[in-house]
């Protein structure tokens, strides 16, 4: 492949895991070669394989109040790169909660999509499939640890929940993350961009 764009254009016409996919692919990533900083969650819910826009769903609303930055600035792929481990939404399970995300994506897509995306400054974890993928053994036995750990994985990666609404109950019990984690993130945000 010769740039970013023709990446992304294949990216974005892949069916590589279309048999397992409940609404067909969709596949959804946001990036420019001059991203500094690059998030890396799991999959697009139901109102993302909808919209076609990455964390545009409460999700998103948290994640940017957590980044301290408004819509125009998140959505600006020059400056900021949106990769999930999964590139379409995987379905739900039957006791509630979305499938895991593919894993095709990320064996396939990812490492092509780093090399044209050189100047990350940051990326953030989001989420426990992000953290095991990247962190491998690195990662703590659990994605509480991990997060708690944040500063071992610094500079390049910054390892945070899920924003979805089920983690309101983890955020209450880990104060540490917005009294600590929170605003470390926003200076390093601040810095890069």
């Amino acid at each position: 492949m010769k740039d970013l764009d023709e990446l992304l254009s294949r990216i974005k016409d892949c069916t590589l895991c279309a048999p397992h996919l409940p609404l067909g692919p969709r596949p959804i990533i946001r990036a420019k070669a001059t991203a500094k900083i690059l998030l890396i969650g799991q999959a697009p819910g139901t109102r993302v394989h909808e919209s076609g826009v990455p964390w545009d769903d409460p999700s998103g609303d948290r994640l940017r109040q957590w980044l301290d930055v408004p819509k125009d600035v998140f959505y600006d792929e020059s400056h900021i790169a949106i990769m999930p481990m999964g590139f379409c939404y995987p379905g739900r399970k039957d006791k509630g909660g979305d499938n895991p995300p593919r894993p095709e994506c990320a064996l396939e897509w990812h490492e092509l999509v780093l090399k044209f995306v050189p100047d990350v400054k940051l990326t953030l974890l989001i989420g426990s499939y992000a953290q095991k993928y990247y962190l491998g053994k690195a990662m703590k036995k659990t994605m509480t640890e991990t997060v708690r750990a944040w500063h071992e994985y610094l500079p390049r990666f910054l390892p945070t929940p899920h924003p979805s609404w089920r983690s309101t109950g983890w955020l209450n019990k880990n104060a540490w993350f917005e009294s600590d984690l929170l605003p470390e993130l926003r200076k390093r945000v601040r810095k890069v961009l």
